[in-house]
């Protein structure tokens, strides 16, 4: 086996062991479809939504009343947050992906937390305002 080849094999295993880490951090964080989001957002005061998309994708539309904390700035930003470890915080993005990266993040710094199942497209789809 020549380096090209082992720097190849030791990438694909890296790459890998990166998926199944990041199946394993995000099977705990409750996945719910978007008319359960929309249920507990008219029936609690409880919960807030964390729209993680980028400020472009947000000018195009969001769901009224989300926080906007973009996925990249979610680290530096999360003393905002403090104000919310008593109510649930459900994240959404654009398909769920970046949300349930967000999920991990918040779940791990202390919050309770669950991810919009295929984020605002689905939201859209199922006809929610």
């Amino acid at each position: 086996m020549n380096v090209y080849q082992s720097l190849l094999l030791i990438a694909v295993m890296l790459i890998i062991a990166l998926k199944i880490r990041k199946m394993y951090s995000s099977k705990d964080i409750p996945k719910l479809a978007p008319l359960q989001v929309a249920e507990k957002m008219k029936n609690s005061l409880n919960v807030v939504l964390i729209d993680v998309r980028t400020e472009a994708e947000r000018n195009a539309g969001f769901i009224k009343s989300s926080v906007h904390i973009p996925l990249n700035e979610l680290n530096s930003r999360l003393k905002e947050l403090e104000k919310y470890k008593d109510k649930e915080i459900i994240c959404y993005c654009h398909s769920g992906s970046r949300s349930s990266a967000a999920a991990i993040i918040l779940s791990k710094s202390g919050f309770r937390v669950s991810n919009m199942a295929g984020g605002i497209s689905a939201w859209n789809s199922a006809g929610l305002k």
